[in-house]
């Protein structure tokens, strides 16, 4: 299968350095697979133009007390918001459509909360709490948390913990490396996750499929992209494809505890390749 620009863009890109990611333009590569025409150049200059409008009115402040400055300029006069209307809209992970619509996911406004502070040189980076999203300004000690999905309110650990509790009932306790800050490769593959399962709840295995794909390019020894690439061919009727990535899965990991099922699976799958031929 022949990959398109924007696969092989977004494969260039997951090839560099993890300091040389571009997590704006990266996030926009992942928007392109959903529209084939969209102009990636538009949305960072949209970007720039926030970020010299932080500059402006942040200027002279200390790092710290910029934040107060983000968070009027995007949630007061911008409007951007938490999606809790339609959480799994899967616009609210499409960069451009974020910017647009001013509306998205906690991991989507955080990019764009963390991209426009990038550009005015404010160090935020991304932390990937189990189950939610924030950001964390890295320059004071210790950090300071926002969450951009709540308008960018300065949480607490105490704050994580109650939302972890209500969660994971009480079950998950909060630990120091939840707090850390997460890789822009990490990020882009958090979207894709959330992408992918708001896909296959969807029923939209195709779309699901060209996620894994890029999961893959991310991560190319992902073993658990290797099985959902397999159950998403299954799904699409791909019997060939999806016997050789199952049973690619099962030789990597042949003590799981679902091998006996993915075997059989496998076997059958195989039939059916073989009547299809």
């Amino acid at each position: 299968m022949t990959e398109s620009r924007t696969s092989l863009s977004f494969r260039e890109m997951a090839a560099r350095p993890e300091a040389e990611v571009d997590l704006a333009e990266a996030s926009l590569l992942i928007a392109g697979e959903e529209y084939p025409d969209l102009e990636p150049a538009r949305y960072l200059a949209r970007l720039d133009e926030l970020g010299s409008a932080l500059r402006r009115q942040a200027a002279g402040t200390r790092a710290e007390d910029a934040v107060p400055a983000l968070n009027r300029l995007l949630f007061e006069q911008e409007g951007f918001r938490g999606n809790t209307e339609d959480y799994y809209d899967p616009r609210n992970s499409f960069l451009n459509d974020v910017l647009d619509r001013r509306t998205g996911i906690p991991i989507s406004l955080c990019t764009v909360y963390m991209e426009v502070a990038r550009r005015a040189g404010l160090p935020m980076e991304g932390v990937g709490l189990p189950g939610h999203f924030v950001v964390r300004l890295s320059s004071p000690s210790p950090p300071v948390l926002v969450d951009p999905f709540h308008g960018g309110a300065v949480i607490t650990p105490e704050d994580c913990q109650r939302r972890l509790d209500r969660i994971y009932s009480g079950r998950l306790r909060l630990d120091p490396t939840m707090l850390a800050p997460c890789g822009r490769k990490a990020i882009l593959s958090r979207m894709l996750r959330n992408l992918k399962g708001i896909y296959v709840k969807a029923g939209d295995y195709e779309r699901a499929l060209r996620t894994v794909e890029m999961l893959r390019i991310l991560d190319p020894d992902s073993v658990d992209e290797l099985r959902d690439r397999g159950v998403l061919y299954a799904a699409l009727d791909c019997y060939a494809a999806a016997a050789a990535d199952l049973e690619g899965y099962l030789a990597l990991r042949p003590q799981c505890v679902e091998a006996p099922q993915l075997a059989a699976r496998a076997a059958e799958l195989r039939v059916r390749a073989a009547r299809v031929n």
